[in-house]
């Protein structure tokens, strides 16, 4: 999908007058393969439903193509994406007027398209896993859902936490506690209620 994003303007045949275009979409490139999957992860797990999250992906890389000149390096560029991560997902949740949260669609069988080639039994067990993942998910409210994504599932710290979502280390650190204990109840009750496959949740969400 790289070679689908706009490139800057160029007549043909005309010299490239300085190396900093070629730099940038080199840094876009890097950027857009050592992420994607982020990217698309987290673009799912804030609740969009799975036949959007490639049309979501992909918006959210036309903002950070057109954005990349304003990323200084300051933060970490996990950091940065989720800042515009959040804001395309909402502005697609408006599109939609709102529309809920889904638990998991139909035939959500992976966490990112990246995702290695496996055997069907193995296929579906992580299908199973991740479609109950995203409903344990949709049951946290979306403050918490975030930090427990950020924190739980992609391994920021508190501190690129707070400065992702722009809210103090003390409120992430709560925030973070509360959410652990809810899924943590959600899941013991997914555990009764279907037995192995809430087990397999926990490894998920621990790996």
């Amino acid at each position: 999908m790289v070679s689908e994003l706009p490139r800057g303007p160029q007549a043909a045949g005309e010299p490239v007058a300085a190396a900093a275009p070629a730099r940038s979409w080199a840094d876009f490139e890097n950027l857009y393969r050592e992420h994607f999957a982020f990217v698309w992860r987290t673009v799912r797990r804030l609740g969009t439903d799975v036949e959007f999250v490639e049309d979501v992906t992909q918006e959210v890389f036309v903002v950070v193509h057109r954005r990349l000149g304003e990323f200084e390096g300051r933060s970490t560029a996990k950091t940065w994406l989720y800042g515009i991560v959040r804001r395309v997902v909402a502005d697609h949740r408006r599109t939609l007027r709102r529309k809920p949260l889904t638990a998991g669609a139909e035939g959500d069988e992976a966490e990112a398209p990246t995702a290695p080639e496996e055997g069907p039994e193995a296929s579906a067990e992580r299908a199973e896993r991740v479609q109950l993942l995203h409903r344990l998910l949709a049951g946290l409210d979306e403050a918490k859902r975030e930090v427990f994504i950020l924190a739980e599932l992609e391994g920021l710290t508190l501190a690129e936490i707070s400065e992702a979502l722009g809210v103090n280390p003390n409120t992430v650190a709560s925030r973070l506690r509360a959410a652990r204990s809810e899924f943590e109840i959600a899941l013991d009750q997914a555990s009764e209620e279907d037995g192995a496959p809430a087990t397999g949740a926990r490894e998920h969400k621990q790996s």
